[in-house]
């Protein structure tokens, strides 16, 4: 009897551990989207871009086009959003889903949602892998499609 109270002590220390580490990753992957949902807002390629990998390997999809690497992807945003007759609009994220893949790994789901100037509301779904670096969580693949 008592080992059997001893392994279901460790069990359940094991799984209580296990909760804090997932709560930590989750919110600093969401304070992550929520960081480059303000800087979009503020119209700050720069910052909305800090929350991507900086690294030639980082993968974005959209539009039925890969752009592969940081400077490339800034780049995208720029041509889509910035310049004469572009405009970034409001952002806004929801229905975040965090799913962690491990320790250092995580799956993002959610919506994205502009308001633009002109009325319209261009909207659509994304997909994030994120990877936990020395200096954070970091989204190192990005698919984003728009809704039809």
């Amino acid at each position: 009897m008592n080992k059997l109270l001893l392994i279901l002590t460790l069990a359940i220390s094991a799984v209580a551990q296990t909760k804090p580490a997932s709560t930590e990753a989750t919110t600093a992957i969401t304070a992550v989207l929520r960081a480059q949902q303000d800087a979009w807002n503020r119209h700050d390629l720069e910052a909305f871009m800090a929350g991507y990998w900086n690294s030639p390997e980082l993968t974005f999809f959209s539009g039925g086009h890969e752009n592969r690497g940081w400077q490339q992807a800034l780049d995208h945003y720029r041509a889509t959003y910035t310049g004469p007759g572009h405009e970034m609009g409001k952002l806004e994220f929801a229905n975040l889903r965090v799913e962690l893949l491990g320790p250092d790994a995580a799956f993002v789901r959610g919506e994205y949602h502009l308001t633009m100037p002109d009325g319209k509301t261009p909207h659509g779904l994304f997909t994030l892998v994120f990877r936990k670096f020395p200096e954070g969580w970091k989204i190192i693949h990005d698919h984003s499609s728009a809704a039809e």
